[in-house]
């Protein structure tokens, strides 16, 4: 499974939505019932499911679905 379906699926978890489609540009606001619980389940179900730890408000900070991403494929090399 690439990367996207990984994150795709976890996002479909958190928000309890089987129809929930990620596209690159997307913030926060542009998913229903983002708030701080889902922010913090998201952050936990991504760390989990990647492998990954964000440090302080790194999620946050990052300004898309695209750049979180990115952030997900360069870890290694960090």
């Amino acid at each position: 499974m690439e990367l996207h379906e990984r994150l795709e699926e976890v996002f479909r978890q958190v928000f309890d939505s089987e129809h929930l489609k990620l596209a690159d540009e997307m913030m926060a606001p542009d998913i229903e019932g983002w708030d701080s619980v889902t922010h913090i389940n998201l952050m936990f179900g991504i760390e989990q499911a990647f492998g990954v730890r964000f440090n302080g408000n790194e999620l946050a900070e990052m300004k898309n679905i695209g750049e979180l991403k990115q952030f997900l494929t360069g870890k290694g090399k960090r």
